[in-house]
């Protein structure tokens, strides 16, 4: 039988939980999500779970931060005086907010608190630091370039 190495199209099923067994992305009630292996369109060790792996296997994995979103980090997060944020903007803690990096980049952050003079605000990826587990069930190894490639795990 096939099994998966890098560079085949794959299409799998897949739920993603926290620490705490929290769902925090499935594919479940939508399409399968359709991916090159090792193609960088998924988190390295997400992709790399699938190597191996046959047609109708169904596999648990936990993929570390460091192989996922990375560490998370403190320096990421800064205290901001409010009125860098042009006036009639929308701030909300727990909310995200897009801006442009001194690199003339956009970055979208995440508001953590607002004070009357100050917004402190987090670059960190909302994922970062945190160690994921995915069920994955690989529904088939496509043979050309049909799959599908619609929006899932990243």
């Amino acid at each position: 039988m096939v099994s998966v190495k890098n560079g085949d199209r794959v299409m799998i099923n897949y739920t993603g939980k926290l620490a705490d067994g929290r769902v925090f992305d499935t594919t479940e009630g939508r399409a399968p999500f359709g991916f090159v292996v090792g193609g960088r369109q998924v988190i390295p060790g997400f992709g790399d779970a699938l190597v191996g792996m046959q047609a109708g296997e169904v596999k648990t994995v936990t993929i570390l931060a460091k192989d996922a979103y990375g560490p998370y980090y403190d320096d990421l997060t800064r205290e901001m005086e409010r009125n860098l944020f042009p006036d009639g903007a929308t701030l909300r803690t727990g909310q995200p907010y897009p801006m442009i990096h001194q690199d003339g980049n956009p970055v979208t952050v995440m508001i953590k608190e607002i004070t009357d003079d100050t917004v402190t605000i987090d670059a960190n990826h909302p994922m970062a630091g945190k160690d994921l587990t995915f069920k994955i069930e690989l529904l088939e190894i496509c043979s050309d370039e049909s799959g599908d490639d619609s929006d899932g795990a990243e």
